[in-house]
């Protein structure tokens, strides 16, 4: 006899968004408000995202050569939730991130060379060549490091804030994650841990609505990731993630919040990736929702497109000083680029100094 013919199972209805506009790619097209803004604070910010945006698209093209053949978690139209929260920190802080890194690192060293060697594979790289795109340091400007393990950075940055409510001197963790993390144990425990030993942690949810290529509607009963502080009792804040003033105001509260008090925080960015989970296309064929209508309608989002809009509007760009800048941080990129192909790689005598420790007890 036959088989029986089995109907696959009807996939879930997309559920009613709790997150509203901020989840609609057809609303928040318009400049930033930005009276009473310091301009040259957002002409640093906006400097900061061109150089992440150039940077990230200069792997891009990279990893579509062939040239560079770390996998690569690329974050561009995500840059105004790294650069609105840095601009509160200090060297001193603690600053975790996952798997999309680079803008979080790029925000805090301000330079690419680092980054660039390192994807490269070369010993001039921020981890000497041994941790390529996923695995980034820069102790001594307070990235404390990424690694690419889904919620697993979220514990140790919970350990740094320890330390630094110990230390007593007013220094505060934050830890970058995506929706995905959410779907982990560890960030449930860590929540319920900062709360109730009141440690001084910014958690910082990216929330592209995309965990690698699986859409949230498919993966969880609400849109809105923020709950989960909430059933902590923990502050939150939601915020368009494409809005690098809105960032910067509510991490710049939860941040002061935890210098005074101790008290960690939750900062929920709506954001979405143009390209895809890995590498450098710009991917439509997955999940259920990611059609290109949206990728176009949240390219109308681009944080750096509205804070220069903004900033022409009021006078305090122009469009010839906006070309001048990107070309500088092009050929600044450009230079890197090419001082990474001629950099030495690590030395094999030295490939386990770094995994074992070397000599004493």
């Amino acid at each position: 006899m036959p088989e029986p013919v089995v109907s696959p199972e009807p996939l879930p209805t997309p559920f009613a968004s709790e997150l509203g506009s901020l989840a609609d790619p057809g609303r928040h097209h318009a400049p930033l408000e930005i009276a009473g803004e310091d301009p040259r604070g957002l002409l640093d910010a906006l400097r900061r995202m061109v150089l992440i945006r150039l940077c990230e698209q200069a792997i891009a093209t990279l990893v579509g050569s062939g040239e560079v053949k770390c996998p690569c978690h690329l974050g561009v139209g995500q840059e105004a939730i790294a650069v609105g929260v840095v601009k509160h920190l200090t060297a001193r802080d603690h600053v975790f991130s996952a798997h999309r890194s680079h803008a979080h690192f790029l925000a805090l060293v301000d330079d690419p060379a680092l980054l660039l060697h390192e994807v490269f594979g070369k010993a001039t790289g921020s981890s000497r060549g041994m941790g390529g795109s996923q695995h980034l340091i820069a102790a001594d400007k307070g990235f404390t490091g990424s690694n690419p393990i889904v919620g697993g950075v979220v514990p140790v940055a919970v350990g740094a804030a320890l330390g630094n409510k110990m230390d007593r001197q007013g220094n505060v963790a934050v830890v970058f994650f995506g929706d995905g993390a959410s779907e982990e144990g560890g960030l449930h425990e860590c929540l319920n841990l900062a709360a109730n030993f009141v440690l001084p942690l910014l958690f910082v949810c990216e929330n592209n609505f995309y965990a690698s290529q699986m859409d949230i509607c498919l993966r969880q009963p609400s849109d809105r990731i923020s709950r989960f502080a909430e059933a902590h009792h923990v502050p939150v804040r939601v915020v368009d993630g494409n809005d690098l003033v809105a960032v910067s105001h509510a991490a710049g509260e939860l941040i002061a919040e935890a210098r005074r008090s101790g008290r960690p925080g939750f900062l929920e960015a709506t954001t979405y990736r143009w390209l895809g989970h890995v590498g450098h296309r710009e991917d439509i064929d997955v999940g259920i929702k990611r059609k290109l209508d949206d990728l176009v309608q949240w390219k109308q989002r681009d944080p750096i497109a509205r804070l220069r809009q903004a900033l022409q509007t009021t006078g305090h760009l122009t469009p010839g000083a906006f070309a001048a800048m990107q070309q500088e941080i092009q050929a600044r990129i450009d230079q890197e680029v090419a001082a990474a192909r001629s950099a030495p790689y690590p030395d094999p005598a030295v490939l386990l100094d770094y995994v074992y420790c070397q000599g004493g007890s």
